[in-house]
């Protein structure tokens, strides 16, 4: 496999975790998930979780990541390769202000900018 392939694996392995942690976070904004946290009751919680189809979606998202990032990591160092996980940040926050109507502060903004302008620099080396 040509190194040229591996950043657009990278980055799909990226957004699938990142995907993952959207279906999470969907699955257990459940109101009678959130019903049974507020009550403290979680086992209750837990067992709905388990079951809900955003979860389950969001754990099949896992395990397609964590195949295609064993790939990357038998093609790459481990040094090029890991800075592309932390892209997964900046995902998620832009798909919480975005979707989610999450507040996004100029701190974060310029973090969001860091966190990219370094991986496009690791990306290049």
């Amino acid at each position: 496999m040509a190194r040229v392939w591996l950043v657009p694996l990278a980055l799909a392995c990226v957004l699938a975790s990142a995907a993952a942690q959207i279906c999470f976070k969907t699955g257990v904004s459940a109101r009678a998930l959130q019903a049974d946290l507020s009550a403290g009751n979680s086992t209750a919680f837990l067992a709905q979780a388990i079951f809900s189809p955003w979860v389950i979606t969001g754990l099949a998202l896992y395990v397609a990541s964590v195949v295609a990032w064993l790939i990357v990591l038998g093609k790459a160092d481990v040094s090029w390769a890991y800075p592309f996980v932390s892209l997964g940040f900046a995902f998620t926050a832009l798909y919480g202000y975005f979707v989610l109507h999450e507040p996004m502060m100029p701190a974060r903004i310029g973090g969001i900018a860091l966190i990219m302008s370094g991986v496009w620099l690791v990306a290049r080396s």
